[in-house]
């Protein structure tokens, strides 16, 4: 297996077809295979470990990928928002290294021994001359992709996905050439996340033409989106909340016609963004994917019928659904376990185990995570209900123990944002002489200002006493990642501060 097969299947079958498009410069997908494979012969002259790739979106990045693939050389993209250190740090850990770069992200960097700098417009048009080199046969097996992991709570980790993973979780989650040829999908998630990668495999499996967002912006979303036709886009629950928010204050229709799915994930979903959401695009399918870096992606989906049934019952336990991440993938199981390794029941919370042939678990120097029977445990905490829809309920890391009760910061924060007044909300445990940990909330308000007392008295006729928030704080905002992701640990040290 090797993920560049996935290109040369597109390319065999639909040549001609458009397949990627940024900043007005576009590739058929003849012609980035082509280019991929120009890209891997001056890879695998250039003699290096990796390649890492430090630029925002454009059609360098998949010719870097599909090029690396071909090469049998891993490919490294790399977060652009870090600071220079934090960046010299990861790429002294690829070196020696070939690294495709905007050059004011290099620039910015003291590079140590070993990395060979490609300005990344210069590396696609050298890709793109028919005049260079061409690599033809892709190299066997070996690793695809080495993502370093956010490093919220410390050193970031090199997660590893073979092609074997990646190839596993296309080919089962995706038909092949199923898009029609006017199909259009919007990217606008960063390279470096592991929703990028899988945007580029799983569209160019399907035949779909790519139209990459560099750097989101909510305005120039919805031009694209009207100007290049975009069918499907894949948004982040922090960009789409943003939508909503610039629809609501515009009072206006979304006017993007040609649009008929979006798809969200990475973070968390709040109910009443995915309910306005879709009101404002009434004949849009909605899809929540759910996945990991060290699962190659997605590994649960809430497809459109779900979304509909939930969003029109009046059974509470149907309706409730709108706020999971739905089933788990056909080649996938989930598992939820308590801290004695036990299996759970339904509604029961416990971590969430998977396994398949798409989940690597395994990191740079740290080997393989799976257990003996190939279970991988994700950290995250959850349930699954009676019909196999799993909730997700924090990182168990987050977990408040109060006088050695556990409590859920996911449970206090769903009470709290049902109350009307409340926009956003964050739970975390603070240091409690007499229980051991407290609970705290930073709350972000609608509009205006609700008392404390309010929220306290609100949380405590829906749960029990010791959920009660005994600090709150109103905030502006909460700090979340480029991917939509909480930075408890910031909300904490606000706390502490």
């Amino acid at each position: 297996m090797n993920i560049a097969t996935l290109l040369e299947m597109a390319a065999d079958a639909f040549p001609d077809r458009a397949a990627i498009s940024c900043d007005g410069r576009s590739l058929t997908y003849a012609e980035l295979l082509a280019a991929a494979r120009r890209g891997a012969a001056a890879i695998r002259a250039a003699q290096v470990r990796f390649v890492g790739h430090l630029a925002v979106a454009s059609p360098a990045a998949a010719v870097a990928l599909f090029g690396s693939a071909i090469a049998g050389v891993p490919y490294v993209p790399l977060n652009y928002r870090l600071t220079g250190d934090e960046l010299a740090a990861l790429i002294g850990r690829i070196a020696p290294c070939l690294l495709v770069a905007d050059p004011d992200y290099a620039s910015a960097v003291a590079l140590p021994e070993g990395v060979r700098t490609i300005d990344r417009a210069a590396f696609l048009a050298a890709a793109c001359d028919p005049a260079q080199p061409a690599l033809d046969e892709a190299a066997d097996e070996t690793i695809a992709v080495q993502l370093f992991t956010s490093g919220t709570t410390g050193q970031p980790k090199a997660a590893i996905l073979r092609h074997e993973n990646l190839f596993s979780y296309i080919v089962g989650s995706v038909e092949f050439a199923a898009a029609e040829e006017e199909s259009a999908t919007l990217v606008s998630v960063p390279p470096y996340h592991i929703a990028g990668v899988s945007a580029l495999l799983s569209s160019v499996y399907a035949g779909r033409r790519i139209v990459q967002l560099p750097n989101f912006d909510v305005a120039e979303w919805l031009r694209l989106c009207r100007a290049e036709h975009v069918t499907n886009a894949f948004l982040v629950p922090t960009m789409l909340s943003r939508i909503v928010d610039h629809l609501d204050a515009a009072g206006a229709a979304a006017n993007v016609p040609a649009l008929r799915s979006i798809a969200y994930g990475g973070g968390r979903m709040p109910l009443p963004v995915i309910e306005r959401a879709m009101a404002h695009f009434p004949g849009v399918d909605f899809t929540n994917a759910y996945g990991l870096t060290e699962t190659s992606s997605t590994i649960c989906l809430l497809g459109p019928d779900d979304h509909r049934e939930a969003a029109g019952s009046a059974d509470p336990l149907i309706r409730r659904r709108l706020a999971s991440v739905g089933r788990s993938l056909p080649a996938v199981e989930i598992a939820v376990r308590d801290e004695a390794g036990r299996s759970l029941g339904a509604d029961e919370v416990g971590r969430i185990l998977v396994r398949g042939p798409q989940v690597a678990g395994e990191y740079g120097g740290l080997g393989s995570l799976l257990d003996a029977d190939g279970w991988f445990d994700t950290r995250d905490r959850g349930f699954v209900d009676a019909g196999g829809y799993l909730f997700l309920d924090g990182r168990a890391d987050d977990v408040i123990v109060r006088g050695g009760e556990n409590i859920s910061p996911g449970e206090v924060e769903e009470v709290l944002l049902a109350h009307p007044a409340v926009s956003d909300a964050a739970v975390v445990g603070i240091p409690d002489n007499d229980w051991g940990e407290g609970v705290a909330a930073a709350i972000v308000v609608r509009e205006g200002m609700v008392e404390a007392a309010v929220l306290q008295a609100w949380v405590r006729a829906r749960l029990r006493s010791s959920r009660v928030p005994q600090q709150i704080r109103f905030v502006e905002t909460l700090p979340y990642n480029e991917m939509g992701k909480l930075l408890r640990r910031v909300v904490r040290a606000e706390f502490a501060a």
